[in-house]
């Protein structure tokens, strides 16, 4: 079915941007120091963003639009990745981009930015469209958003006012419900982008055009050939200074509850009717609301909590999480969190797909491994039945690739059996840089597609998938920490797939 998905259409990625201005809150933070303004850079040299554009940095520290502008010069160049910096590029980028002090609990603040944006529109030919980027805490989402409402620039005549919002979209389900109706009195739901980087790598993107794009294996893509799936995704970095923030999110929050349940998501989802933002969204809710809810007295059986301690990692001293800069040293936060997820439909139903995600782990690896049941019969003997069985990985970082493993005759006299891999690599295959996730999704925002971007129900769905898990174990005190920084997790998450006779694969 050639262009089922558009996904052979060169089209969709050279659509025009209108003309617009993007609005920065929490231009002084990491965010936008390490992602946003050079992914914005870098879109600027390709020429992807248009003639009128422009960039309004806001936040409580006094700077004028020079400094800013020599601030964001400073970040672009350190932390621009795979590109050159081009001064001269530079020089004109930066006329385009302006600073507002202001405190988002303040009305002044957006009383002088709605002045401000009029001001750019006519210099820079903006066409009044504005697209808003909340990079600041989450607790300050709601009333910026609030705020956004009360002044009136939440909406323009003739012109579009969208909004991106960084993750976490809540802390628990209530707290995501009681959000989403707040910035719902202000925004219609066309108009909210929920991002989700991970939806943006380019290797989660691809899973489409594998699935759907290719006859050979979808029909392989359901409960009767597939056994099982696991999603990893490793670090092997700890908290990196951030332990107040870690200790209050966990892994299971910051990690699996977005990120990987939107993965699982596109790799079970059904095929959509057409590669269009509603379509592929509806079927990623669908999928998400059909996985098998975790009754209380599941949760040992389906989920492993684990927190690492200190070690000796190549001859050197690595501190415990409990160690570490701003932790409480009685802390019973996840550092590691595995689940075991069932999909209750035809296609997956009886097929366990493991998640698990932590720190301070052997390498820093993010991958999906689908392995699939065994030939029905070991006509080559006993010996050779118990080789490895085919598995397909995709590998969403650091290497982005697909590798395919399969059986092949050992040359010689005899049938013995080894395993092998056929292997695809981004880059040497194609030999072009591939863009950043947060590249991809702004300007799919600034083009208004939402294809990539979360839905309210798919976060509804998400929260309720985790929320048993994160109740029970608020109530129940563990023996942490139970794995040693630089190992593969605890002992009970191999347990827990054992007990259905899988291990863990090592990456």
């Amino acid at each position: 079915m050639p262009g089922l998905l558009g996904l052979d259409d060169p089209l969709r990625f050279n659509k025009p941007v209108a003309p617009c201005a993007v609005v920065i809150f929490g231009a002084n933070g990491d965010l936008t120091k390490r992602k946003l303004m050079p992914a914005l850079y870098r879109l600027a040299y390709e020429r992807r963003l248009p003639a009128g554009f422009a960039v309004i940095g806001v936040s409580r520290t006094p700077l004028s639009d020079d400094a800013f502008r020599e601030k964001m010069r400073e970040s672009v160049a350190r932390f621009l990745e795979d590109s050159p910096f081009d001064e001269e590029l530079w020089r004109s980028f930066a006329q385009g981009l302006f600073y507002q002090i202001g405190d988002i609990g303040d009305p002044a603040l957006y009383t002088a930015l709605g002045e401000r944006l009029g001001q750019i529109a006519a210099a820079r030919a903006t066409a009044g469209n504005v697209l808003f980027y909340l990079s600041t805490s989450p607790s300050q989402y709601a009333p910026a958003v609030e705020g956004l409402g009360s002044a009136g620039l939440h909406r323009h005549e003739g012109a579009f006012r969208r909004i991106i919002i960084e993750k976490p979209f809540g802390h628990d389900q209530a707290s995501a419900s009681e959000l989403n109706q707040r910035v719902r009195k202000v925004l219609d739901e066309q108009s909210i982008y929920r991002i989700d980087h991970y939806l943006g790598k380019e290797t989660v993107q691809n899973i489409l055009a594998f699935r759907f794009g290719n006859g050979i294996f979808e029909p392989l893509w359901n409960r009767r050939y597939v056994n099982h799936v696991q999603v990893t995704a490793a670090e092997s970095i700890g908290v990196e200074g951030r332990g107040g923030y870690y200790q209050e999110a966990g892994a299971l929050r910051d990690m699996i509850q977005n990120h990987l349940l939107q993965v699982m998501a596109t790799i079970a989802m059904e095929p959509p009717a057409e590669y269009a933002a509603e379509a592929v969204r509806d079927e990623r809710a669908k999928l998400l609301k059909s996985i098998q809810r975790i009754l209380p007295e599941d949760v040992p059986r389906v989920a492993v909590k684990g927190q690492y301690g200190p070690a000796h990692i190549g001859g050197q001293a690595v501190a415990g999480f409990r160690e570490e800069p701003g932790v409480d040293p009685e802390a019973q936060t996840d550092t590691y969190a595995a689940l075991s997820l069932e999909i209750d439909n035809w296609r997956w139903a009886g097929v366990p797909f493991y998640i698990r995600t932590g720190k301070r782990l052997p390498k820093r690896v993010t991958d999906i491994a689908i392995e699939f049941n065994r030939a029905p019969l070991a006509i080559f003997g006993d010996e050779t039945s118990a080789q490895s069985p085919n598995l397909l990985v995709i590998r969403i970082q650091p290497e982005e690739g697909i590798s395919l493993r399969f059986s092949s005759k050992l040359p010689g006299a005899g049938m013995n059996l080894r395993p092998v891999m056929m292997d695809f690599n981004y880059g040497a295959s194609f030999g072009t840089r591939t863009p950043t996730a947060y590249e991809t999704l702004l300007l799919d925002a600034l083009e208004g597609d939402a294809t990539l971007y979360t839905r309210q129900d798919m976060v509804e769905a998400s929260w309720s998938v985790v929320q048993p898990v994160l109740e029970v174990w608020s109530e129940t005190k563990f023996d942490l920490p139970n794995y040693a920084a630089g190992s593969w997790g605890p002992a009970a998450s191999d347990e827990m797939l054992a007990a259905r006779g899988h291990f863990w694969r090592v990456p």
